[in-house]
């Protein structure tokens, strides 16, 4: 299910303790997900899965750097608001982990 096609939120990525961060824009588009904020660092867009849970919809994404691995993205949109984290693995170990909370974009 693609279901968040179509569907741009904007928002700031945080790390764990901090109350600032990056501005990001996570965009959903033809089963792709891709994050704005990780562009600089070279992670593509990747592919996305979705599933219904009552009125929100939880969603699953990994995008890849070369350079810096990949990102292993969940997270759950309940009507305009986004709420996520990303996992960031580097050699097949877990190397941090962000949050993410973004709005819909009009």
């Amino acid at each position: 299910m693609v279901i968040l096609d179509g569907r741009t939120f904007e928002g700031v990525v945080l790390e764990r303790g901090k109350t600032s961060g990056d501005a990001d824009t996570l965009i959903f588009e033809r089963g792709r997900f891709r994050s704005t904020a990780c562009d600089r660092y070279g992670y593509s867009d990747g592919p996305y899965t979705t599933s219904a849970l009552g009125d929100s919809v939880a969603f699953e994404a990994e995008t890849e750097s070369p350079k810096y691995g990949s990102l292993r993205w969940q997270g759950v949109v309940r009507g305009r608001k986004l709420d996520g984290t990303l996992t960031m693995v580097r050699d097949g170990q877990v190397a941090g982990e962000k949050w993410v909370v973004a709005g819909e974009k009009d």
